[in-house]
């Protein structure tokens, strides 16, 4: 693989170098070698991002919504038929997606464009009637300005376009922060945003860490929204940040989601989709099924299967299509998957399966029989290939286990027993339920966004538009002088 370098800092439809010419190193997961360089914005560079993003806003504001639709779906076009050669490279060596995974990105950010494209033309408004019959009242949707859009490292290009498509649509121009772990995809997906049209200044990129640059972007006055999707701890300060000005935010955060298997799943078939929904990407997937609740009567045979399946699934090989998943992002992200497991352990939980490193950063896929209530494991997320394992006594026992958590992101029920399914969908506490499914499920249509300390706000088709547009109460007088 080539090594990959980002030249600077995208603003005002430019590459234009960071203030003093600083970079930092981004390094490969898989091989913790360093595969390019990126540069360090400051505070300075912010202010010129957001200035141009001000301006760019102007422009993007006198072009009709056909036309932001246009150039939205040729952004798309572009992606469908370049991705391969202009992103999947980037994209699996600084993420350490495997070649699926980071195919299926490509793919979703596609649709997530079209279905963006769309919303530019439903920015619908309303009337309603007044007590006098001389008076109009009517009601605008209109975009909020200047979105300050802070991306993750675990889908660097589809959670990046997702999270700036739907401001886009809405009339928004973005700056958008890419994680210091992987900010070199987010250039390729802003020129290939100039290339389909949008204006200079609209787009604008950012690359560098918290403190150089985070940070002043979302303290920035010119900033009037910040959309986040990142760890809760990151979000209590972007959100505490942003609320001193009284911007709005949407934020998508942490979860510990919780799957059921109950009485009358099918043993093998619940392991498989299980697995499939806590493993994906090495379990750095915020509604990955991270506790799995299994109700008595199939908890030894589930086990069992579960066990089965995980010690036969084929990780570590990026290249290889049928490969699950690869490394995690870095040393602190192992370490903090390790104290997870230790402190459980430690306190009376037992092992299922794995539990230690396969090689480099790859970590087996872990199940953790029983950890106590009170565990970092259990309360925490921690957002790597390790999942908790606990009994329930029935389906009472089994949702109030699934909600003890702080978090309420996703959630998912197998089984073919529709009361049992509509029940547990309806009493379990999570901004989202998948019934015969795992927790991992994406649509560009559906809600995304979880309730407690997994965020505020929802994101995807018409319901981003909402949050990334404001109304406005316009009434008029029509009769003469009373």
């Amino acid at each position: 693989m080539t090594a990959l370098i980002n030249n600077g800092l995208f603003i005002d439809g430019n590459m234009v170098a960071a203030t003093g010419n600083a970079c930092f190193e981004v390094f490969s997961p898989a091989t913790e070698e360093v595969i390019g360089h990126a540069a360090t914005a400051t505070v300075n560079d912010v202010d010129k991002a957001v200035t141009a993003a001000r301006i760019g806003f102007a422009r993007w504001q006198t072009m009709s919504p056909a036309q932001r639709e246009a150039a939205l779906l040729r952004a798309a076009d572009i992606i469908a038929a370049q991705g391969e050669q202009r992103i999947l490279q980037t994209l699996m060596q600084e993420s350490g997606s495997t070649i699926s995974k980071a195919r299926g990105e490509i793919a979703y950010s596609v649709d997530l464009l079209r279905t963006a494209a769309g919303e530019a033309r439903r920015l619908y408004g309303d009337t309603f009637p007044n007590d006098r019959n001389d008076r109009v009242s009517m009601v605008f949707r209109e975009a909020i300005g200047v979105v300050a859009v802070i991306a993750p490292y675990n889908a660097p290009l589809s959670l990046t376009v997702k999270m700036s498509a739907f401001p886009l649509a809405a009339g928004n121009s973005v700056v958008i922060k890419p994680s210091e772990e992987t900010p070199l995809t987010a250039m390729t997906y802003a020129s290939i945003l100039k290339e389909a049209g949008i204006p200079d200044g609209t787009v604008n990129v950012v690359t560098g860490f918290p403190q150089d640059c985070g940070e002043p972007l979302v303290s920035h006055t010119d900033i009037d929204c910040v959309a986040l999707t990142g760890s809760t701890a990151t979000g209590v300060a972007v959100g505490s940040a942003a609320m001193q000005r009284m911007r709005r935010v949407q934020l998508e955060l942490g979860g510990k989601s919780a799957v059921l298997v109950l009485r009358d799943a099918d043993p093998r078939e619940a392991a498989r989709i299980a697995a499939e929904g806590m493993f994906a990407h090495a379990g750095q997937i915020c509604m990955a099924n991270s506790r799995m609740i299994v109700e008595a009567p199939v908890y030894d045979d589930f086990s069992a299967e579960l066990k089965s399946c995980l010690e036969s699934l084929p990780i570590g090989d990026q290249l290889d299509p049928a490969c699950v998943y690869g490394p995690v992002i870095s040393r602190n992200a192992l370490a903090k998957i390790q104290q997870h497991q230790q402190d459980a352990l430690e306190r009376g939980a037992t092992l299922l399966t794995g539990g230690k490193v396969r090689q480099g950063l790859v970590y087996e896929p872990t199940i953790v029989v029983e950890p106590p209530r009170d565990s970092t494991l259990w309360r925490d997320e921690s957002f790597g290939p390790i999942a908790s394992l606990v009994a329930a006594v029935d389906l009472d026992d089994a949702i109030s286990i699934a909600n003890d958590s702080d978090f309420g992101l996703s959630a998912a029920v197998l089984t073919s027993n529709v009361k049992w399914a509509f029940r547990a969908a309806r009493q379990i506490r999570a901004g989202s339920v998948h019934i015969g499914m795992h927790s991992f499920q994406s649509n560009a249509l559906a809600p995304i966004g979880g309730l407690g300390m997994s965020g505020l706000g929802k994101s995807g088709g018409h319901y981003s538009t909402l949050e990334f547009s404001e109304l406005k109460w316009v009434s008029i007088e029509l009769g003469g002088a009373q």
